[in-house]
């Protein structure tokens, strides 16, 4: 490499592609969209075609672009040192060059970094950044309104790499591949929604994306950002939604990435007790810093302009809440208070939503947040974090141990089921049964449930429809519809020859039938954060382990009743409260020979009767299927 000069002396450019505004946002970490002016910018400048690049490092000593465009030797950059941004306008470079940035920090170490706003990148080992396409304009926000909560909400989780690969072994799929194959696929399935786990740029294939180290790239493992844009636009033709897993809680260490950037902890915090994450070997942002936030917030931002993705679901929110998040005593640093909640984070996470809610007011965010904190879903104007749903982690784990359990010893753990109801409208939910319950040892839903095979299908089936009546938005993740009888390895595709089996189809015709009658039943999602929609009918035969409740919607007819018979026994003459006169039909049976079921049931329906029973007007005699849920309707309803 050739020597650097002093960048203080090198000659200036006639013109400088940031502006004073620019340089005094980007000092202020204000500047709402930095990624239009940080990174690698097609333009032209005096008549000149070529490519602006600017990179934020402060405490750097010098800072060259190596690339295509000058046979990778040092050209030097110059320093703003207002806002400790380098910049360099090289004429001729174009779209399509590969280019990094060879850092000479405060530390005495010259280092190659990858552009932290990179729009695409190359793969490990040689991680350079390429000059992308100019960007896209904001789309016009118009009479844009936020997502109605009344809707309902069906989310198939994915980890695009593992769905189906073009030779069912190695090859992952192209974003391509994916739009022709899972889109329609999701779209059969009755999903709402697809959320995919984390797309950025991420060196290390087996952390699923969630050690990501390039936030503005689509990762290169399933083709080019137009690809990818491809995608989202044919998610949107279909009718679904797309959700990113989004990661500003930790990043990796990888020498090329953000790790001591400049030479110093720069987005990262000095002190390991800050700064270090035990549990992933990871970096934490400085979320106290302004430039580090903007970084961020302009992220988050630039998904939702740039590709049309329609929201975020924010990973590991708890890590980001709590100082001591998973450090023993004497190994954090408390806030300025003496407590545990982290300021800074708090702060950013509100300005994430502060900025999404005014630029992008259709996108919504998730928030994957396993404790107490109060208000996660709450408006930012009335103290809350922002977010417009939270995953329930406590309903998940409560009802996992309970379909866990061997029948005969479900009559003592009764209240897993009904404890959720306890708190169930102080947040806006989704029920979760994601990539993380099938992962690290802990085996397939299928393997999860108590009993032989054929009790493990039949409770599999009652926990899918359980979920899907209980109030909260519903998530599974890929291979869930499927019965999987292994845990999911990211290095294969999903196990798509046990669709031979009649009774793991059976699994899939349940899930395909319950996201199709959930989105047309209105008791079911339209009024999700009342807690008026929801009654208890049956909840204390704990001997029986049978549970019954309604939810209503906003007519009578619209109302659903379910009904769980959670042994192996079936139940003869069980009489249950309605809250309405008439025929109800049998909506949905899980033992269904449709399903692989035994076919036990009340011959599509049942007639309420004048005889008053758990504080209703009408009551019917039902017949339960073994470890089977029933739904019932008043006829006449959708």
């Amino acid at each position: 490499m050739t020597a650097l000069p002093d960048p203080h002396t090198a000659p200036a450019p006639a013109s400088a592609w940031l502006g004073d505004i620019d340089v005094w946002l980007l000092a202020e970490g204000k500047h709402l969209r930095p990624w239009q002016k940080l990174g690698a910018h097609p333009t032209t400048l005096d008549g000149q075609s070529g490519t602006a690049f600017a990179v934020w490092a402060p405490h750097a000593r010098q800072v060259a672009l190596v690339g295509d465009f000058n046979q990778w030797l040092a050209q030097p950059m110059r320093l703003h040192p207002a806002c400790g941004v380098w910049e360099l306008f090289v004429p001729g470079a174009a779209v399509g060059d590969w280019y990094k940035f060879e850092v000479s920090g405060s530390d005495g170490r010259r280092v190659f970094k990858t552009d932290p706003y990179a729009r695409e990148t190359e793969l490990p080992p040689g991680n350079a950044a390429r000059v992308c396409e100019p960007l896209r304009a904001p789309a016009e926000r118009g009479d844009a309104v936020h997502e109605r909560p009344d809707l309902p909400m069906a989310v198939y989780e994915v980890h695009a790499g593992s769905w189906r690969r073009p030779d069912g072994v190695h090859t992952v799929p192209t974003w391509d591949d994916l739009t022709t194959h899972l889109v329609p696929y999701a779209v059969e399935m009755g999903f709402t929604h697809l959320e995919l786990l984390p797309v950025s740029e991420h060196p290390f294939y087996g952390s699923w994306g969630y050690q990501p180290t390039g936030l503005y790239a689509p990762t290169a493992r399933h083709g080019s950002p137009a690809s990818f844009r491809r995608f989202a636009q044919a998610v949107h033709a279909a009718g679904l939604q797309l959700i990113l897993d989004w990661v500003p809680a930790h990043f990796p260490t990888d020498e090329h990435a953000l790790a001591r950037f400049d030479g110093t902890a720069l987005y990262e915090h000095a002190d390991p007790r800050e700064g270090f994450h035990r549990d992933w070997n990871t970096l934490i942002y400085n979320f106290g810093r302004h430039e580090v936030r903007n970084f961020l917030v302009g992220n988050a931002l630039f998904w939702v302009e740039q590709y049309g993705v329609d929201g975020l679901r924010v990973d590991a929110v708890a890590s980001m809440l709590y100082r001591d998040y998973s450090r023993p005593a004497g190994e954090w640093v408390p806030n300025e208070h003496g407590g545990r909640e982290n300021y800074e984070a708090i702060t950013f996470l509100k300005e994430v939503h502060e900025v999404l809610h005014r630029e992008a007011p259709r996108a919504i965010t998730c928030a994957e947040e396993s404790t107490a904190f109060p208000r996660v879903t709450g408006p930012v104007a009335e103290g809350g974090l922002g977010f417009d749903h939270k995953w329930n982690m406590g309903w998940m784990h409560d009802t996992l141990s309970y379909f866990g359990l061997d029948p005969i010893h479900r009559r003592w753990h009764h209240n897993k089921l009904t404890f959720a109801m306890m708190y169930a409208h102080t947040e806006d939910y989704v029920l979760p049964l994601s990539h993380d319950e099938v992962v690290h040892g802990k085996g397939s839903l299928l393997n999860k449930m108590a009993g032989d095979r054929w009790q493990q299908l039949a409770n599999l089936r009652a926990l899918y429809a359980w979920m899907y009546a209980h109030p909260g938005k519903k998530l599974l993740f890929m291979g869930a519809e499927l019965a999987q009888t292994t845990e999911w390895n990211h290095d294969a595709e999903l196990p798509w020859h046990l669709l031979q089996d009649p009774a793991h189809a059976g699994v899939q015709q349940l899930v395909r039938d319950l996201n199709h009658l959930y989105r047309s039943a209105p008791a079911l999602h339209a009024r999700d954060t009342d807690p008026h929609s929801f009654q208890w009918l049956v909840v204390d035969d704990a001997d029986h382990s049978v549970l019954a409740f309604a939810r209503y919607g906003h007519a009578p007819e619209d109302t659903v009743v379910v009904i769980a018979n959670l042994t192996p026994e079936v139940r003869h003459g069980y009489r249950v409260g309605l809250p309405h006169e008439g025929h109800w039909r049998e909506r949905l049976n899980t033992d269904s020979a449709h399903y692989g079921g035994s076919n036990v049931g009340n011959f599509g329906g049942v007639r309420a009767e004048s005889n008053g029973q758990h504080g209703q007007r009408w009551s019917a005699s039902f017949t339960l299927p073994p470890l089977g849920v029933l739904w019932l309707q008043p006829e006449g309803g959708a």
